[in-house]
């Protein structure tokens, strides 16, 4: 390496960034194209791209055949926003060239982000019937379909490149640990664990702790769940969603005030995670501590109404306790937010039901069953009718009653129950 670079990237290490980066410039103007090549990258790693761009779009015109600077150029402009442009240089470097491989994972990665799965899919496959040996193939597979949800594929693909054993030390994953995930999220936990603690003998990443705490606490092993977690908390304090999952670990092992502390800690971390909150409102709840249990919910609610679960746990809780005001506020907030859902609407029928709104009740229901939510549900259609019959729609009313008795047919006093409703509805008709 050019010594007056090497100079430049140790002043730059040691924060003298503005006159470190103006020496870059001046060199770059007058240095060769190895010492243009390496300023370029350092201008990447710097976050400098509009710098790097215009040396490698240099260096193309004198080397239009290295498939590494058509490579290179590319994650410029990607990072720039350019992406037809990326695709351009990508789809130049032909399958004979030794960047082919960087270019279709490239390429797959760019088509992933726009949203064209199918042909990152494409793109992956071609390189694989060109090198189908390939370990870093076989990993950008495994990456492709974790991303995509597809995890069975996924474990193929990372068994193939990891247990091969031919993958290079210096990748910016951990192989062992990405196999890890996808057993993971396939359900097959034992062997994600394996593969968790595989990869963390050299190293143990915040992620890797992370997912060995998951896991672990999906295997009910509540002991190698804390101690991942407690770790990796103590390693990285604003790995946020760490607390929140220690804090269901010492639930489940009965361990209230270090679930509490833990979830406290977590809060002040970061006060805008919905889910810490939610998990305090819950262990307050559960233990008896109601009005710091609504407390929590409320600040859900508050900070994201769109948050359904807050919203039902807070509208049960309400209902059950005989609070229909609560119920009706809640409800009311929510309609500011445009906030719909069958269920909200069949808590506002209730509510104004037992707050003597029969009208308003009745067309609350109406609400609550236009999507036809509900029509399996017997017991709901039962409520429903005695609403309706209260407003007066005895026709509506009937028609709920049917529906109750389809979805229940053993409901013999349903079947009653109609059969008089109708009994009623023909004698008016005949006095009328």
């Amino acid at each position: 390496m050019n010594e007056e670079l090497r100079n430049i990237i140790t002043r730059i290490e040691n924060g003298e960034h503005e006159e470190a980066l103006t020496d870059l410039e001046q060199l770059t103007r007058e240095a060769d194209d190895e010492t243009k090549r390496t300023a370029a990258e350092l201008y990447f790693e710097l976050g400098l791209v509009d710098r790097a761009l215009p040396i490698v779009e240099e260096l193309l015109f004198n080397y239009p055949e290295n498939g590494e600077l058509f490579a290179f150029a590319s994650e410029c402009y990607m990072e720039l926003g350019r992406e037809q442009e990326a695709l351009d240089m990508l789809n130049e470097i032909d399958s004979s060239d030794k960047a082919y491989l960087q270019a279709r994972l490239l390429l797959a990665d760019l088509y992933e982000s726009e949203g064209l799965e199918e042909v990152a899919e494409q793109k992956l496959l071609e390189a694989k019937e060109v090198m189908p040996e390939e370990p870093l193939l076989q990993l950008g597979l495994g990456e492709f379909y974790l991303n995509r949800g597809d995890y069975q594929t996924a474990v193929s693909w990372f068994r193939k490149a990891v247990l091969g054993g031919k993958l290079p030390d210096d990748l910016p994953i951990n192989p062992h640990v990405r196999l890890a995930e996808a057993y993971s999220a396939a359900g097959q936990f034992e062997e994600a664990v394996d593969h968790y603690k595989s990869g963390m003998e050299k190293e143990e990443t915040a992620d890797g702790l992370f997912g060995l705490g998951v896991t672990s606490l999906q295997l009910e092993r509540y002991t190698d769940a804390a101690d991942a977690l407690e770790k990796l908390i103590e390693q990285d304090p604003d790995y946020t969603t760490a607390y929140s999952v220690l804090g269901r670990v010492y639930i489940a092992v009965k361990r209230w005030e270090e679930a509490a502390e833990t979830l406290k800690q977590g809060i002040a971390r970061d006060e805008y995670n919905e889910e810490l909150y939610l998990q305090m409102a819950r262990l307050q709840l559960s233990r008896g501590e109601e009005a710091e249990g609504r407390s929590f919910l409320s600040r859900v609610i508050a900070m994201n109404p769109s948050n359904v679960s807050a919203v039902k746990e807070a509208l049960y809780l309400y209902e059950e306790r005989g609070d229909y005001e609560e119920v009706l506020d809640l409800i009311r907030f929510l309609d500011e937010y445009n906030e719909f859902d069958p269920l909200y609407e069949w808590f506002r029928a209730k509510a104004l039901f037992e707050e003597d709104d029969v009208s308003g009740a009745a067309q609350a229901v109406d609400a609550a069953f236009s999507d036809g939510s509900g029509q399996d549900d017997s017991l709901m259609l039962e409520e429903a009718a005695d609403i309706y019959f209260a407003a007066g729609r005895t026709e509506k009313a009937l028609a709920s009653l049917k529906a109750a008795f389809a979805a229940d047919p053993d409901r013999v006093d349903l079947e009653a129950k109609i059969e008089d409703v109708e009994d009623r509805l023909r004698s008016d008709g005949q006095q009328s």
